[in-house]
């Protein structure tokens, strides 16, 4: 293994950890509130009602905490960074919707209803997550659980 190799390994680790991690937190503090309290933010980008918001508010923190933590552990890795990366792109699409029509988002509801960025600070900080879980799906099965259990088998 030559130095290339090593240094895209642990940038492989580096951003599976990263992304799983931000998925993790992000879940945690969804589910630690209301899930009222994510739904209305979700209803301020005038996609859904009432009624899928609140559906949404119950299924996306899990969504959020199940795939970071098997992204962290490097289990099914190269789908779960996929996966994650699928989310991202589509939390960049309903900012860029809401930005573009003017919608008065106060929360994007990004890290729970008490998050107030600015949506093209979360729109740059979904990008870099973006970047970062390409990283993880390219070189992020060095170190992981599914590394291991090839090794074994």
């Amino acid at each position: 293994m030559d130095h290339k190799t090593k240094i895209r390994d642990i940038l492989g680790l580096l951003a599976r950890l990263a992304v799983g991690g931000m998925f993790v937190y992000a879940g945690v503090i969804k589910l630690l509130t209301p899930a009222e309290e994510f739904a209305y933010a979700i209803e301020t980008y005038k996609v859904t009602g009432a009624q899928l918001s609140l559906w949404a508010a119950y299924a996306l923190p899990w969504l959020e905490l199940y795939s970071g933590l098997l992204l962290l552990c490097g289990i099914f890795t190269r789908f779960n960074a996929l996966f994650c990366g699928g989310l991202l792109i589509f939390f960049e699409a309903l900012l860029a919707q809401a930005r573009l029509r003017g919608l008065p988002v106060t929360s994007c509801g990004c890290f729970g209803s008490g998050s107030s960025n600015s949506l093209e600070y979360e729109f740059f900080q979904n990008l870099v997550f973006l970047a970062l879980a390409f990283a993880a799906y390219r070189y992020g099965r060095r170190f992981s659980a599914d590394a291991a259990l090839e090794a074994h088998a």
